[in-house]
C-alpha cells in the first residue's frame, strides 16, 4: 500500500487498520503497524487485538494467515503462506505451487528477521528467537523455537 508509506512509521495506527480492513482483511483493536510493513498476496490475514507488527515486516498470503491477540511482531520478520515442490527433473527446479496457512497463537513473540513458512503454527505465548527458520508446526504453548531449521529449545 503505498499511502502507508506516506505515513509517520510508528504513527496514524488507527488509519493504518483502517486501509488494510479497506483491502479485505480483518483487523482487530489496537492493533498498531509499522509503515514499512509489506502485506502481499490474494489470501486471507486475520490480526486480532493488542497487535504489534513492526519494522520491515512482510507478510504475503496466498491463502490463510491468523495472528492470535496480543502478539508481538519484531523487526524485519517474513511471514509466508506459499512456496513450490523441488522438481528434479524439471526446466526450473521451483515445481508444483504450494499454499498452506499459517497460524500465530494468543501471545506469542516472533523476535527480529525470524521467518514463518507455510503450514506452521506457533503455540500460545511461545517465542521464536531471532534469526530462526520455521519450517513445520509447533502448537505447544510456552515453548522457546530457535535455530535454522528450528526445533523446541526449551519450555518456558
Amino acid at each position: 500500500m503505498i499511502i502507508f508509506r506516506l505515513l509517520p512509521e510508528t504513527s496514524c495506527f488507527a488509519l493504518k487498520r483502517a486501509l488494510l480492513r479497506l483491502a479485505g482483511a480483518k483487523i482487530g483493536r489496537n492493533v498498531r503497524i509499522c509503515s514499512s510493513v509489506h502485506v502481499l498476496g490474494c489470501g486471507e490475514l486475520i490480526v486480532g487485538d493488542d497487535v504489534w507488527i513492526g519494522h520491515e515486516v512482510f507478510i504475503s498470503t496466498t491463502s490463510r494467515i491468523e495472528i492470535g491477540n496480543y502478539v508481538d511482531i519484531a523487526p524485519m520478520v517474513y511471514i509466508g503462506t506459499g512456496t513450490h515442490r523441488i522438481d528434479a527433473k524439471g526446466l526450473h527446479a521451483a515445481g508444483e505451487g504450494i499454499s498452506e496457512n499459517i497460524k500465530i497463537e494468543d501471545g506469542a513473540w516472533l523476535c527480529a528477521r525470524s521467518t514463518l513458512l507455510p503450514g506452521v503454527v506457533i503455540g500460545k505465548n511461545s517465542v521464536v528467537t531471532a534469526g530462526a527458520v520455521v519450517t513445520k508446526p509447533f502448537p505447544f504453548s510456552r515453548v522457546l523455537i530457535g535455530g535454522i531449521p528450528a526445533s523446541e529449545i526449551k519450555k518456558i
